[in-house]
């Protein structure tokens, strides 16, 4: 079957049709809708993105600049500079301690999104089943599909704190299945896997000759006790089925930076990587390259500053939401999200029965937000807020959003279910 084309419901589709099941995210539509209230002058309060607060380091900054004025602006290997590829094969080798990785395994992308789609585009056949954490971050999802394979998804508890339970991943095998899919720490929930569950999916994996693709975006925004371990550390015997991806973006505030990577031993996926990267950006921009370089080389004391204030951040978030009748606040193992469940109680108090009504209600108030439903089939009844802007924001937003979940501001917009009659 010819590249970007795949079965759905007996019929060959092309790309450009399938893009059309593919939402742009509830988050987007919250984001512009709040970004609009902010340009007219209202107080908004930028609870649903993910984008880190913090500047870029220094020294970071400095390398850009140099790299630049260097004359560093010209086309680049497409897999990587390499001397990018030998610092992340440095910092595999000693902080996720994947001992047998080389230079060779690593192609360098444009951010960890970009990373998933590669990933899932040259190792998926029309069909092939993914089994994913529910609730789990959109993209992923959409990406499998664009891929032409099928997400299935193992929805997580919050009796369970959200860790992947590996009964239910063994319970969704089938014929069809290709990979399970992990994400530690965990973007919506903020669930940590633990060493001893990542070592139980890794069994299964085993068993079943599957592969396992783990996303490890949030590795170093972590809250103790908690730890972050990469699967491939624990498999060095299994390490040609198992894909890491990693980002720049969370650990070193560089998102809008876009520099992520692949890592795999894999032979068939190693031929394949370039082609795809070769297509779709030729090369990751050569500047900011230089400064991942710097970031992984230089001083790294941001990061213990980055995961104090998160903290700080996180307990003013949880701190306003406790209480609160109708609400669940999880506390987050890792990442910079709270997820928080929902009970019918919230509709009779506000008019909401869902997070995606309460999202919409809270935008209209300035307060940001994710509905459950935008990251899984199973989490209508949830909602997600991000505390990753700075702190004084999450401050003040956090008192905001406990007068308006309580009801003290509540007449400032009116509850949906009036507003839809």
């Amino acid at each position: 079957m010819p590249v970007g084309r795949y079965l759905k419901e007996g019929h060959t589709v092309a790309l450009s049709e399938s893009l059309d099941s593919i939402s742009l995210g509830k988050i987007v539509v919250i984001r512009e809708q709040l970004m609009k209230a902010q340009a007219a002058g209202q107080t908004v309060y930028r609870l649903e993105s993910g984008d880190p607060s913090f500047s870029v380091a220094p020294h970071v900054l400095a390398a850009l600049q140099a790299a630049a004025v260097a004359g560093k602006t010209h086309y680049i290997p497409n897999d990587g500079i390499p001397q990018l590829r030998a610092a992340l094969r440095d910092k595999l080798r000693h902080k996720n301690k994947i001992a047998a990785v080389t230079e060779n395994d690593i192609f360098v992308t444009n951010g960890a999104m970009h990373a998933l789609f590669v990933t899932f585009s040259c190792l998926l056949k029309t069909g092939d089943e993914v089994i994913v954490p529910d609730p789990m971050w959109t993209e992923v999802v959409e990406n499998i599909k664009l891929a032409g394979g099928v997400p299935v998804g193992v929805p997580l508890k919050f009796e369970k704190d959200f860790e992947y339970d590996p009964a239910d991943i063994r319970a969704r095998i089938t014929p069809r299945t290709k990979a399970i899919f992990l994400n530690t720490p965990h973007n919506p929930t903020g669930a940590v896997l633990s060493k001893e569950t990542l070592l139980e999916i890794l069994a299964i994996a085993e068993a079943h000759g599957l592969w396992i693709i783990s996303d490890e975006a949030y590795e170093d925004v972590l809250y103790a006790p908690n730890e972050h371990h990469s699967i491939a550390a624990l498999a060095p015997h299994y390490l040609d089925k198992i894909i890491s991806v990693y980002s720049f973006s969370k650990t070193y505030a560089m998102s809008g930076l876009r520099v992520g990577c692949i890592v795999t031993t894999d032979s068939v996926l190693q031929s394949r990587i370039p082609k795809l990267l070769r297509c779709t950006i030729n090369g990751v921009n050569s500047v900011t390259q230089w400064a991942a370089v710097a970031a992984l080389e230089g001083p790294q004391d941001q990061l213990a500053e980055m995961r104090d204030e998160y903290a700080l951040r996180r307990t003013l978030l949880l701190e306003a939401l406790q209480g609160i009748e109708g609400l669940r606040p999880f506390a987050p193992h890792g990442g910079f999200c709270l997820w928080a469940q929902l009970d019918p109680s919230l509709d009779a108090r506000l008019g909401c029965s869902s997070g995606d009504e309460l999202s919409e209600w809270l935008a209209r108030q300035g307060i940001g937000s994710a509905p459950g439903d935008a990251f899984g089939v199973t989490c209508h009844d949830a909602i997600r807020f991000a505390f990753s802007c700075d702190t004084e924001m999450v401050r003040s937003g956090a008192i905001a959003l406990r007068r308006a979940l309580t009801g003290q501001t509540a007449a400032s917009a009116a509850p949906l279910a009036e507003s839809r009659s």
